[in-house]
């Protein structure tokens, strides 16, 4: 399994390589909302500090996992660039198509 933080941080270095491939392309795109809807498996840690963690399973890993239950989630991420000021404004997207993609 998956930490869906680990997901999330996954998806984020992605979405900086293509920002990154497009600088300076005359086409580019502006990144809207992006949305993911993924199962997660949800469990308690024992112990004092009883976080809570979520897990990205598998496709037809629903129901349960382990011990942990499986919920389905949907995620919607406002993709912003942050300046060295601080400012922040849309992220553009461009770049090679690669292999496989559609």
């Amino acid at each position: 399994m998956l930490e869906l933080t680990e997901m999330i941080r996954e998806l984020r270095r992605e979405l900086i390589e293509a920002t990154a491939d497009g600088s300076g392309q005359p086409v580019r795109f502006e990144l809207g909302p992006v949305e993911i809807e993924v199962s997660v498996a949800v469990s308690r840690e024992a112990g004092g500090s009883g976080n809570v963690r979520f897990w990205v399973v598998e496709a037809g890993a629903d129901g349960e996992y382990g011990q942990a239950t499986t919920q389905r989630i949907a995620l919607t991420l406002h993709p912003r660039t942050v300046s060295a000021d601080g400012a922040t404004q849309t992220a553009l997207i461009g770049g090679k198509k690669v292999s496989g993609e559609r």
